[in-house]
């Protein structure tokens, strides 16, 4: 007997949905290994989004731009990852207030300026807002939390430049067994925090503290 064999049915629904949602196709999907001890039922997925490593003018825009730059000649770099987490308890849990719960993850590098802009985390929850919001996905008990992490390099990498970071975890509980929204709004936003364009329409964008050069 399969794990999915002893699944309630309102996970398996889930699931069925999560098969059905339409991603971006710049979107690498993947399923993962699940947390075991978060949930009694649980998937994961992981994603990344590729882009040329030959320095391409105009090929991407925003964040996706400082990975490009020092990657000339090289292969695909990685312009952004992250992970999509369902979670599900039949008994339903206080601290979720559901049966179901969606934890993600997404990092992505800055260009410097958007980088050290102090309204980086909060232009950064907005997009997860929005972008749930433009997919009509229902969702309630909402939290998360935006770091900026600072690379620097030393001794025989001391030629390599510093470069910033943006990691968003974030949580909610969606409203109903439907999920295929949900995870089509989180990989807009991988995509978005990438640089791709064109941005989905509603969809805020970093602030910018000037033009980038032509």
């Amino acid at each position: 007997m399969t794990a999915l064999d002893q699944a309630p049915a309102d996970f398996l629904f889930a699931l069925g949905t999560l098969r059905e949602a339409r991603c971006r196709s710049e979107l690498r999907l993947d399923e993962i290994p699940a947390p075991a001890r978060l949930a009694p039922f649980a998937v994961a997925l992981g994603a990344e989004v590729m882009g040329p490593g030959d320095g391409t003018p105009g090929a991407v825009h925003g964040p996706a731009a400082a990975a490009l730059a020092p990657a000339a000649g090289s292969d695909d770099v990685e312009l952004a990852t992250g992970r999509f987490i369902l979670l599900h308890d039949p008994d339903g849990s206080e601290v979720w207030d559901g049966e179901f719960r969606i934890v993600t993850y997404i990092r992505a590098q800055l260009e410097p300026d958007m980088g050290n802009d102090e309204m980086l985390g909060s232009v950064a929850w907005t997009w997860l807002v929005e972008a749930l919001e433009n997919h009509r996905a229902p969702y309630r008990s909402a939290g998360g939390t935006a770091t900026r992490v600072l690379s620097e390099s030393f001794g025989t990498l001391a030629d390599r430049p510093g470069a910033i970071d943006i990691e968003l975890r974030a949580s909610w509980t969606p409203e109903g067994r439907d999920i295929g929204a949900h995870l089509e709004a989180w990989a807009d936003m991988v995509c978005t925090f990438a640089g791709l364009p064109p941005l989905p329409e509603g969809v805020a964008v970093l602030p910018r503290r000037r033009p980038r050069p032509a």
